[in-house]
């Protein structure tokens, strides 16, 4: 890899991260091509993106965003998930890990906040904006629901009342 190519990856990596609303940090030790095209596969449908980088030019690229503070974290074999979904890189890494061993979650951050393993399995287990958005909704379509069914209860009652005087008068 030249230099321009070096920069490249680097300004790539750069705008990634000044885009992420979190960004997790994990371990390979040891993932097949198949198990890694697996896992990426699963970050791009979560709409994040995962990416392998030199430690040394992913701590090049996060100077100038708000994840300066996760570049000692990256020792060793590190790969980068960022997402612009507060949780999707988190969820998609954290389910990967549990099935598979040789990924390990080493931490993260969320704008300027560094999170620890703990901290990313928390940030999991919340619940991702699109379950947000869907349960807000089943809140406010729920009363007016139920204000219909209760306006609707008369009616029907008179109406099976008024049922059972004609199949009187007609038996």
């Amino acid at each position: 890899m030249d230099r321009a190519e070096k920069a490249e990856a680097v300004s790539a990596l750069n705008a990634t991260l000044s885009n992420a609303a979190t960004v997790v940090i994990v371990r390979n030790l040891g993932l097949t091509v198949a198990q890694s095209t697996v896992l990426r596969q699963q970050m791009r449908d979560a709409g994040a993106s995962f990416k392998v980088a030199k430690n040394r030019l992913a701590r090049i690229a996060l100077d100038g965003t708000p994840y300066t503070g996760i570049g000692d974290l990256l020792t060793g074999p590190t790969a980068i998930a960022a997402s612009t979904d507060a949780v999707a890189a988190a969820k998609v890494a954290v389910e990967f890990a549990k099935t598979n061993d040789k990924l390990e979650i080493v931490g993260g951050g969320m704008g300027d906040v560094v999170l620890d393993v703990d901290g990313v399995k928390a940030l999991a287990a919340l619940p991702s904006l699109d379950e947000l958005r869907a349960r807000i909704v089943g809140l406010v379509q729920a009363p007016a629901t139920k204000v219909a069914q209760i306006a609707a209860a008369p009616a029907g009652q008179l109406a099976r009342v008024f049922g059972a005087y004609g199949a009187k008068d007609a038996a």
